[in-house]
């Protein structure tokens, strides 16, 4: 991206002497009117007017977390794990979530032949601490963010946010910068704070997982994407994240049948991309 100007010289350096019809872009920002800017790009740019100079018969731009929503009705079932118990109830509605470089929340719903994505910016949704550490962390970051998301603890950014976090609790400075320093840290044990931030991103995890499972009435399933989870490996402590997931209080009875599935596919918004064009 850094590269290019806009997409419009972006896509014509891709394509070369191709043409194509169509095209779908998956953006890393809200889709909401005609004009798009990225959230954590230079790009800004007009839908309509990008696809008259590409000529492209059609253009569509949706959420990039959106694109990954509507891969999971075509992932294969060996680009899934299972995490826990429960079945999918067919034909009822699914959510997905995904910690990255941010937290993508999603969710699809059944209309008539195909699935209808729901877009949002759930990941930014006020941070629910669950117990004494986690409310000791959200006052910890609220000077730091003012309004603290789930993104900021969440996602990359954020388990170094939780890392630091812990360690200043208890008066100690950690250098972190990157979010697989807290993992190499943690699976070395050369750093207690970072193998707590993995524990407690398990938890709080399972917690908005969860909170989506309600808020949808998500009986179809639970889809954790995003990338992050993936690259942790074992470190991802996936009985803390089901423990917690089901841990709801009255409506534990609603939540615990539904299953919980880590996407495995390398590149799941491409694909959900590609099943957007393909529908009419």
């Amino acid at each position: 991206m850094a590269d290019y100007p806009g997409p419009v010289e972006a896509v014509r350096a891709y394509l070369g002497e191709r043409t194509i019809g169509q095209a779908v872009f998956a953006v890393a920002t809200p889709v909401v009117a005609d004009r798009i800017a990225l959230t954590n790009s230079h790009w800004d740019f007009s839908i309509e007017e990008t696809r008259r100079k590409l000529g492209f018969e059609r253009l569509r731009v949706v959420n990039d977390f959106t694109a990954q929503a509507l891969a999971i009705p075509v992932l294969r079932a060996d680009e899934l794990q299972k995490i826990g118990g429960g079945e999918p109830v067919p034909g009822q509605a699914i959510g997905v979530i995904g910690p990255g470089t941010g937290l993508g929340v999603s969710g699809l719903l059944p209309a008539g032949n195909h699935w209808q994505p729901i877009p949002g910016e759930g990941g930014h949704v006020s941070l629910a601490p669950h117990d004494e550490v986690e409310q000791a962390v959200l006052s910890r970051l609220r000077p730091r963010f003012g309004h603290v998301s789930n993104e900021r603890v969440l996602s990359g950014p954020g388990l170094v946010n939780l890392a630091t976090a812990l360690a200043a609790l208890e008066g100690v400075e950690l250098a972190l910068t990157e979010p697989m320093q807290v993992a190499e840290r943690a699976r070395s044990g050369e750093c207690r704070f970072c193998a707590a931030a993995l524990s407690h991103f398990s938890t709080m995890l399972g917690a908005a997982a969860g909170d989506l499972a309600l808020t949808l009435g998500a009986r179809g399933g639970i889809y954790v994407g995003g990338g992050l989870c993936r690259s942790l490996g074992d470190l991802f402590d996936r009985e803390r994240f089901r423990a917690s997931f089901a841990a709801k209080g009255r409506l534990r009875y609603f939540v615990e049948p539904i299953p919980t599935y880590l996407v495995l596919h390398h590149d799941p918004g491409l694909l959900g991309a590609a099943a957007l064009a393909l529908t009419p």
